[in-house]
């Protein structure tokens, strides 16, 4: 298995002299080149304009090195608008389309010194229809939905940072099938102008690295933001939430939250295990509907001009969610806001939550990108959210564990999340 890339160690290093941007993009290219005809993690690369550009200088004359990301490259999921690379959405509707502008995210990259590689893999529209990537720590099995590419990408060493979106669970469950790093942020933290909606109040950008560290570091370096995890934090508070889907997840899936929640309290965590208020668990249900009814007018024009086209799993889809009146759409967002309130409540008393990242192992076989169960209430919460690694499940498959913070606490979340991590190293 090809060693992960560390994006802080990397840039560190750039910045220190004892590697260049242009020593990085070759390593990338290098790996790509042995492993992208298995993983097919890319739906469009430039390997020779990733080489060329790591030998120029940064936005506004200033050598990479000295820019925040420090000439790093960077996969998009193409679900996000690129003009330098065709943005097709998984989908044949979209085959070689090329925006006039890119997507606010990918400016924000090049800006902090990022060279974007290419455009990883999306499920079609983002949706369940499983794409052609591999899960890299076995190439039999799903690397999970809907940000495939993204997660394959960084699990194979092909890059140290992606960027990917979540509407359900589509950044969650790939990393944690693929066993890497996933981030989901507070909802809004990133910007989504530039990307095709499949539900405007739910749909969030968020990253993939190797390690929580990675994750924080990027996301600093993309927004400004003061998100350095430069030392040990007093005890957390954590509450232990196994939610009533708990009979979903397998028997590793339920070892490896228990054995993250053994190695947190023997790190000095405080871990107490709640029931989630009937308020907060409410928001389930009401993520479908919402998500349902908007997608039903996101894809109007698709659905109205294009049907013929659609995958059957998408085009099933959204007949039903045309079903969904406004009146109920209405409820739901009443529904979303009580459960966004209570759980803020809840906050008072814990610094996060831990509970499942996904049911358990990648699903055997291509057919299946995996159940959001696990992710629907945290996507409507607007909460940041991080896939932590280290745990394995009954086969050897990378299994996660799930962070899930206070709206707005993406720092706390994120240095909630790096503790965890090492105390699941250390165990």
């Amino acid at each position: 298995m090809t060693e992960m890339l560390s994006a802080a160690a990397l840039a560190q290093a750039v910045r220190a002299g004892h590697l260049s941007p242009a020593d990085i993009a070759e390593r990338c290219a290098e790996t790509i080149r042995a492993r992208e005809d298995e993983v097919r993690a890319f739906a469009s690369l430039d390997l020779d304009g990733l080489l060329a550009a790591a030998r120029k200088t940064g936005p506004g004359g200033v050598p990479l090195a000295k820019t925040v990301l420090a000439g790093l490259p960077v996969g998009v999921k193409d679900i996000l608008d690129t003009v330098d690379f065709p943005t097709e959405r998984g989908s044949k509707l979209y085959a070689g389309y090329r925006p006039a502008t890119d997507a606010a995210i990918v400016r924000m990259t090049a800006r902090a010194g990022g060279l974007v590689a290419g455009k990883t893999v999306t499920t079609e529209f983002a949706f369940m229809q499983p794409s052609a990537t591999r899960n890299p720590r076995r190439t039999t099995h799903s690397p999970g939905g809907s940000s495939a590419g993204s997660a394959a990408a960084v699990a194979a060493g092909m890059l140290p940072i992606t960027i990917g979106t979540q509407t359900g669970g589509s950044i969650i469950r790939p990393a944690s099938y693929c066993g890497v790093t996933g981030y989901k942020p507070s909802f809004k933290l990133l910007p989504v102008l530039g990307l095709k909606p499949f539900s405007w109040s739910l749909d969030t950008i968020g990253l993939f690295g190797a390690h929580v560290a990675d994750i924080a570091f990027a996301a600093g370096a993309l927004t400004g933001r003061d998100f350095a995890l430069d030392g040990e934090i007093a005890a957390p508070r954590i509450a232990l939430v196994k939610t009533p889907r708990a009979h979903l997840a397998a028997e590793d899936a339920h070892a490896a939250l228990e054995s993250a929640a053994h190695a947190a309290a023997r790190a000095g965590a405080h871990v107490t295990a709640i029931d989630l208020p009937e308020a907060v668990e409410a928001g389930d249900g009401a993520q479908a509907v919402v998500q349902g009814f908007e997608a039903a007018l996101a894809f109007a024009d698709e659905w109205d001009r294009h049907r013929d086209q659609l995958s059957p799993t998408l085009s099933t889809y959204l007949e039903g969610a045309a079903r969904i009146t406004p009146e109920q759409y209405d409820a739901a967002r009443r529904v979303a806001r009580r459960s966004r309130h209570a759980l803020a409540d809840l906050f008072a008393d814990y610094d996060t939550l831990l509970t499942f990242s996904v049911t358990g192992e990648a699903p055997e076989g291509l057919g299946s990108t995996g159940s959001p169960a696990f992710n629907r209430l945290w996507t409507l919460s607007g909460a940041p959210c991080v896939n932590v690694v280290g745990l394995t499940g009954a086969t050897g498959l990378p299994i996660g564990v799930q962070v899930v913070g206070r709206f707005g606490r993406d720092r706390q979340a994120l240095e909630v999340a790096q503790f965890l991590e090492r105390a699941i190293a250390a165990n």
